[in-house]
């Protein structure tokens, strides 16, 4: 029996070695922040694969709590999206981000990405009314919209859908129930008369009473799927009840559980 040589050197793998599309792979997993923060600053051949357009037709940007407190402020952050907008080349489809967006960003979005698809803001407070609406109107083919915590107002609301036909879910949620006994409509409204083309609308937390479901329902006659989870102001007891219940295919009561709910 032959002897295993102990002595043997173990195959180490080169990283930067790796084929063109293994390293594509590699940084679509590592994501946006990570490839402009680290990855790029490997080597030469990593440095040319991370300004590949394909590489950014989907941002996302929403996982940056590790980033604060450090040199990567609110600032920094804002100059990467813009830095990964423009590497994008025009072909940006998704962008998401939490927190430091603002109008200047959305701005570049739209100078830069016409055919994007889906956009996704979270506690992106920095974002105005104007900024919003003036972005709309260039992004005729966004099907996906989430404003989640953004301050932004029913007449934006619904200058936005009249901007987006062709918006097929739309995502407004608040932090739950903070506001008992306040109900208000404006959004429900606004929703109801500029989105009625959706399928999936989620609205965690919104202080809509009966009034303003209906006026959904009636508006939006294609819905499928409606998270109305501590939007206590609705009662589904009765006929409404009953109409979403013939109407909706998934829907997510006031009272229903939120353990699976992404922002909490």
């Amino acid at each position: 029996m032959e002897s295993v040589s102990l002595d043997s050197p173990e195959e180490v793998r080169n990283w930067l070695e790796l084929p063109a599309d293994v390293l594509y792979l590699i940084f679509m997993k590592l994501g946006a922040i990570e490839v402009l923060v680290r990855a790029q600053a490997v080597c030469s051949s990593w440095r040319k694969l991370s300004r590949s357009p394909q590489l950014w037709r989907c941002i996302d940007m929403r996982e940056v709590q590790d980033y604060y407190h450090t040199d990567y402020d609110v600032e920094n952050l804002e100059k990467m999206a813009l830095n990964a907008i423009d590497r994008s080349d025009g072909q940006l489809i998704e962008f998401s981000a939490e927190h430091f967006t603002t109008d200047k960003v959305l701005e570049r979005i739209t100078d830069k990405s016409s055919p994007l698809r889906c956009l996704r803001l979270v506690s992106c407070y920095k974002i105005s009314d104007e900024g919003l609406m003036e972005a709309a109107k260039k992004l005729p083919l966004l099907e996906e919209l989430q404003l989640s915590y953004c301050s932004i107002s029913e007449e934006a609301l619904e200058a936005v859908g009249n901007s987006c036909p062709q918006l097929k879910s739309f995502r407004l949620n608040c932090h739950g129930y903070r506001s008992p006994h306040i109900e208000s409509n404006e959004e429900a409204h606004a929703i109801s008369k500029s989105m009625p083309e959706l399928r999936h609308l989620h609205l965690f937390g919104n202080k809509l009473n009966n009034d303003g479901l209906q006026a959904i329902l009636d508006g939006c006659l294609y819905l499928e799927s409606l998270d109305l989870r501590q939007c206590f102001n609705v009662d589904l007891a009765g006929d409404l009840g009953k109409r979403c219940g013939e109407m909706i295919r998934h829907l997510r009561p006031p009272n229903d559980s939120t353990d699976d709910y992404e922002l909490c």
